[in-house]
């Protein structure tokens, strides 16, 4: 696949609405509210911002500009159908930004839809479960060779076009499918469930897929999250992991006008999301372990952390999209699974360079 560069918005709004389609009875016909969160991911071209580097800014103050009528209203009055999906539609038609992949609406923090270019619309929804588990096939001394346990989350994706429609499956319909294998899955040990003998991410996500797939054709992806930094998202037929790590670091941007606060040095606390794509060790029953990803990355993440990015050797600019352009080739070598990288400046925005076959994955 061509090497793509996105960069990534997030403005939050408070509104409150009705979803009068949704079936007699149910809460959310009645006036409700949420925090909402609107995400946008576009290829912006040479030129749109005001200067290298200024990209990320000018996307994030145009969603915040778009957002703003939605902020302390009733949706009703904006939208006669206020959806997750149409609340997007209604965003994706007035935010004026180019070459727009991809924009999402979060109503809380466990539910959402993002709608593409092709009027699809992933409706995503995340449960959690907590359980015991130990990985019998690892190398002799591994950590995760001992039972321990995670507070697992999962992720459900349905993939449906909706083009003319208000709605198709809701995240109470993701709640049915899930509903049985939560009660399998909960307070238990996941080594004594048939199927997950070996329960790494990959396979936990691969038994999710076998059985909620039957019962929504419209699955398109399963993501485990075994930590809050480290997971596993899973199609059918891939694998991609992630592994996150977070670094503080300094930088100034030369390329800003005058008087740009930016030109003066500065800092961020940055969020760096590695995503790997390889074939499944049958053995071990993963693609990469998540411990050799941080430890292979580690050298690079010295260099990042605590330091100053604009002092990097043969970085152009520390700006996102410049800064995962250096990852990129500073990992090629000793990560050659690596296939797409997320780094956020602050929360929600920065950039994404995706390459890899699957092209951009749905956010985690």
């Amino acid at each position: 696949m061509t090497e793509r560069l996105f960069h990534v918005a997030a403005a939050p709004f408070e509104a409150a609405r009705r979803v009068a389609i949704l079936p007699e009875g149910h809460a959310c016909r009645r006036l409700h509210g949420h925090s909402f969160l609107a995400r946008v991911r576009a290829e912006l071209p040479a030129g749109w911002a005001d200067f290298r580097g200024g990209e990320g800014d000018k996307l994030r103050e145009a969603l915040g500009r778009c957002v703003a009528p939605l902020d302390y209203n009733d949706l009703n009055a904006v939208l006669a159908v206020p959806t997750d999906e149409n609340l997007a539609r209604w965003l994706r038609e007035r935010l004026g930004a180019p070459g727009i992949a991809s924009l999402g609406i979060q109503s809380t923090r466990d539910q959402g839809a993002d709608l593409d270019g092709a009027e699809q619309v992933h409706v995503w929804r995340r449960f959690r479960f907590e359980a015991a588990h130990r990985l019998p096939r690892v190398p002799e001394g591994h950590p995760c060779g001992r039972m321990h346990g995670h507070g697992f989350e999962v992720i459900l994706h349905a993939n449906q076009d909706l083009a003319g429609r208000d709605m198709g499956v809701d995240f109470d319909q993701l709640g049915a499918v899930w509903a049985p294998l939560q009660a399998e899955l909960h307070h238990g040990c996941l080594n004594d469930i048939p199927g997950l003998e070996n329960p790494t991410s990959e396979m936990l996500a691969s038994w999710i897929w076998q059985r909620i797939k039957p019962e929504l054709p419209s699955l398109s992806w399963v993501t485990v999250y075994e930590t809050v930094t480290a997971g596993c998202h899973y199609d059918g037929e891939h694998y991609r992991i992630w592994k996150e790590q977070r670094f503080e670091s300094a930088l100034r941007l030369a390329a800003a006008p005058e008087g740009d606060g930016r030109r003066r040095l500065h800092g961020h606390s940055y969020l760096l999301r590695l995503h790997l794509t390889a074939p499944l060790d049958e053995v071990f029953g993963w693609t990469v372990d998540y411990g050799d990803v941080k430890a292979l990355f580690k050298p690079i993440y010295l260099q990042l952390d605590h330091h100053r990015l604009d002092a990097l050797p043969q970085l152009s600019s520390a700006d996102p999209g410049a800064l995962v352009l250096w990852l990129r080739e500073a990992a090629a070598a000793e990560l050659p699974q690596l296939d797409r990288i997320d780094l956020h400046e602050t929360p929600g925005c920065g950039a994404s360079l995706c390459w890899g076959e699957l092209g951009p994955a749905l956010p985690t």
